[in-house]
């Protein structure tokens, strides 16, 4: 049995298309595959840009509300490519899509930040003001990326020991700690954030300009960090996973943000 987890992008079709290939190939010569994807719940993009908080939650448990999402929704090319394969391999292979929402934290071994807090929190050191899309009403999900990588450990062992039937019918996972924020909530502990170690002189967010997307995520940050993603792991649930780690506040304090600072070279004292 081969194991291929794919974590490096959710939007590269021709990785994607080349694992499959290699799926399709081993399973016509009868050798059995495990492959999971990385997704995201930006393919729940509401087009809300920060006006509303959303009343759509999706659940993983409901792949039929999955399967209507609009096909042009980030993510959603490759989701799609993905399930049709795995049609046409049937049994002999085992894939899922792992879909988290918001990932946060901080893993000391790897160093490595994470994207959209980061990414405001260095806007912010920029210009001067954490900021937000449109009202920043929008809601997402959220989990920690220790707990997101316990969780591919439980769903692979669960594959290792289950039919593919049940990944044909539904494979999609979603992945959450059960808390929500707006947009402007993150604003908010930015800007706190930053105005209490004195290095923004106002901490009150405000609403970004179109013009200063090109410092945030281009033309898809209205995608990116103004959507509603409301998401909920029942499946994982199921399997006994369970969030463990601190809460996204605590960590930006405690872990994220003293290491951005450090990578932007930013005095601490």
């Amino acid at each position: 049995m081969k194991i291929t987890f794919h974590t490096a992008t959710a939007d590269h079709l021709p990785s994607v298309q080349a694992v499959l290939d290699g799926v399709k190939k081993r399973a016509s010569s009868g050798a059995k595959t495990i492959f999971i994807h990385t997704s995201g719940t930006s393919n729940l993009e509401d087009q809300a840009q920060g006006a509303y908080k959303g009343d759509k939650i999706y659940s993983d448990d409901k792949p039929e509300d999955i399967h209507a999402l609009p096909e042009d929704n980030p993510h959603r090319p490759i989701d799609l490519s993905i399930v049709k394969a795995q049609k046409e391999i049937g049994g002999d292979a085992k894939i899922a899509i792992m879909t988290p929402p918001e990932i946060y934290g901080f893993n000391p071994k790897h160093k490595r930040l994470t994207i959209q807090v980061p990414t405001i929190t260095r806007f912010a050191l920029k210009h001067g003001f954490a900021g937000h899309v449109g009202k920043g009403l929008s809601v997402e999900s959220q989990v920690h990326v220790m707990d997101l990588a316990r969780a591919y450990i439980v769903l692979l062992h669960h594959m290792e020991q289950t039919d593919p039937k049940e990944f044909l019918d539904n494979p999609f996972f979603f992945c959450e700690n059960g808390m929500e924020f707006s947009w402007k909530e993150v604003a908010e502990h930015v800007g706190k954030a930053l105005h209490k170690r004195g290095l923004i002189k106002d901490p009150q967010p405000r609403e970004y300009s179109e013009k200063d997307y090109g410092d945030l995520f281009g033309e898809e940050t209205g995608a990116i960090i103004g959507l509603n993603s409301r998401s909920r792991a029942v499946r994982l649930r199921e399997l006994g996973w369970e969030p463990k780690e601190k809460g996204i506040w605590e960590s930006f304090e405690e872990d994220e943000l003293p290491q951005l600072l450090a990578d932007e070279g930013v005095d601490q004292k």
